[in-house]
Parts: C-alpha cells; sequence; structure tokens
C-alpha cells in the first residue's frame, strides 16, 4: 500500500466492510480480559508473562524457537540464552519487547512525536546480535537487501530507493492525529514495516513490537496483557495470507489485512486470559 497524504485516511480505511465489526470485538475482548481477577491483583505478573510469550511467539514467527520456560528463565535472569543464530534473535525480540513497553508506558508519545527514532530504537533492540554497530538503527542503502526471514518470504522487499519516501508517509501516519480505532492505526504501521523491511534485520520483530506498541500505549489493551503475536504464532499461514492481500493495495486486500490484524488482538486476548489463569494458578503449561 502506498500511504496516500488524505486528510485521515485511516479512518476512511476504518469504514471498510467487516472493519467495524472486527473493531469492535477486538474492543469487547480487551474488555472482558480487563475484568478477569488476575488484573485486580497481580496484574504486574501477567503483564511480564504476556511480554514473556509475545517475546517468544515473534522470535518464533522468524524461525527461532525456544522453550517458553528457557525464556522466561532468561528474561529473569535465571538462565542464558544459547550462543548461536537462534539465540541471537530470541535475544532481540526480548529487547524488543522491552522497548515496547518503553514506548507504550510513556503514552506511546514517542511514536507520535518522533516515528522513525522510535522505530529506529527498535530495530537497535532487535538487531543488535545480528548486525554490526554500523547497521544498525538506519534504513537499508543502495543495493542492501534485507537478510531476515519473515512471514513475507518469497516477496520481493522494495529497493532502497523507495524507502525514504515511504518511511517518510509512514512517519506522518504515526505522527499525525486520527480519529480512526487504534486496531486500524497499528495494523497499517505493522503492515507497512513488513512490507517495507526498511532494514538488513529485525524487520518482523519490529513491525509486531510496533503493533503492540500502539495497542498498549494508546489505550486499546493497557495492561499489556493481550498476546496477539501468540495468536499469529498459531496461524502463520493466514498471516502471511492476510499481508499478501494487504500489498495489493486494493479496498478488499486492506479490509482483509485490517481484519486479521484486529482478529489477532481478539484471539490474543483469548492468550491473554489463559496467561492470566496460569498467573493465578502458578503455574504454566509447557511449550516447545
Amino acid at each position: 500500500m502506498i500511504l496516500s497524504d488524505r486528510p485521515d485516511l485511516l479512518l476512511d480505511l476504518a469504514g471498510l466492510p467487516g472493519v467495524d465489526d472486527a473493531v469492535q470485538e477486538a474492543r469487547d475482548a480487551c474488555e472482558r480480559l480487563r475484568w478477569h481477577p488476575a488484573m485486580r491483583r497481580r496484574a504486574a505478573e501477567v503483564r511480564v508473562e504476556a511480554g514473556v510469550q509475545a517475546a517468544r511467539a515473534s522470535a518464533a514467527l522468524e524461525g527461532a524457537r525456544l522453550p517458553a520456560e528457557l525464556v522466561r528463565d532468561a528474561v529473569r535472569g535465571a538462565a542464558t540464552l544459547p550462543a548461536d543464530a537462534v539465540g541471537a534473535v530470541v535475544r532481540g525480540a526480548v529487547r524488543a519487547q522491552a522497548e515496547s513497553e518503553h514506548l507504550a508506558t510513556g503514552g506511546a508519545r514517542a511514536l507520535t512525536s518522533a516515528p522513525w527514532q522510535a522505530l529506529a530504537r527498535l530495530q537497535v533492540a532487535a538487531a543488535a546480535d545480528l548486525l554490526g554497530p554500523e547497521q544498525l538503527g538506519r534504513p537499508r542503502r543502495g543495493d542492501e537487501v534485507p537478510v531476515d526471514d519473515t512471514v513475507l518470504a518469497g516477496v520481493d522487499a522494495p529497493g532502497a530507493q523507495a524507502i525514504s519516501a515511504r518511511l517518510e508517509a509512514l512517519n506522518g501516519l504515526l505522527s499525525t492525529p486520527t480519529k480512526a480505532p487504534v486496531v486500524v492505526l497499528a495494523a497499517v504501521a505493522e503492515a507497512e514495516v513488513l512490507s517495507l523491511r526498511p532494514f538488513l534485520a529485525g524487520n518482523g520483530v519490529v513491525a509486531r513490537a510496533l503493533f503492540r506498541s500502539l495497542v498498549v500505549g494508546q489505550g486499546l489493551d493497557p495492561m499489556g496483557a493481550v498476546v496477539p503475536e501468540l495468536a499469529l504464532l498459531t496461524d502463520p499461514g493466514g498471516y502471511g495470507t492476510a499481508l499478501r492481500a494487504y500489498g495489493t493495495g486494493t479496498a478488499q486486500g486492506l479490509a482483509t489485512w485490517i481484519v486479521y490484524a484486529a482478529g489477532s488482538v481478539t484471539r490474543g486476548a483469548e492468550q491473554g486470559t489463559a496467561v492470566a489463569d496460569a498467573v493465578l494458578a502458578g503455574r504454566f503449561p509447557r511449550q516447545e
């Protein structure tokens, strides 16, 4: 999709067929989760565990899968992740999750006042163990192509020449006030990063961390308990198909993606409920 300069493009997208219903379902699911007993007494624990699950799932979507128990122990400093390529991606996802928390707890102000700097910070977090220092926090240049594997594997990324204009448009989208639901903004932002793949590595993790920052920071899931990343991991084929639909730029394709992204929040709230149940029970199911 090429972002336009229409006054409120996102509000136009919110009116596409099926979007309003999907957005309302996501709101309802998040509201139900807020009333879970664990959210009244142990919300901080739920948020931490949801973050662990989000980071683990986001890394797994890039092909780097580790047991949840190991990731959980690493987050609390009781274990070390492997010193290999898988461990590097998971470490990056954990750091990006922490950075998304920082952005979200500031009311997502950094995302709206300085979007490019926020994206660069997320990428530095995600790719610090994958790239050299001179390759971090900047868009691709010249003939550079992304080296990471995303759910759009097999789809060519735009060339470096196209990145500047597209990033400027995304920057404008994030920094311009909109009356559209936050799910619509977050969906378009994630899809733009994944479609553009502006960095040499870390694009998928950055895109999903950006989505989370917006959904949490702008109040849809203020407790950070929803785990859309885990919902996406259970349906990677649908994730890629919906993103490819977005890439067509048609009204139907855009609606397909936004409805899918909103559905990931709805299903992520169900995953968040499972996390909250586990916190109350004091034990987590094994996840390899």
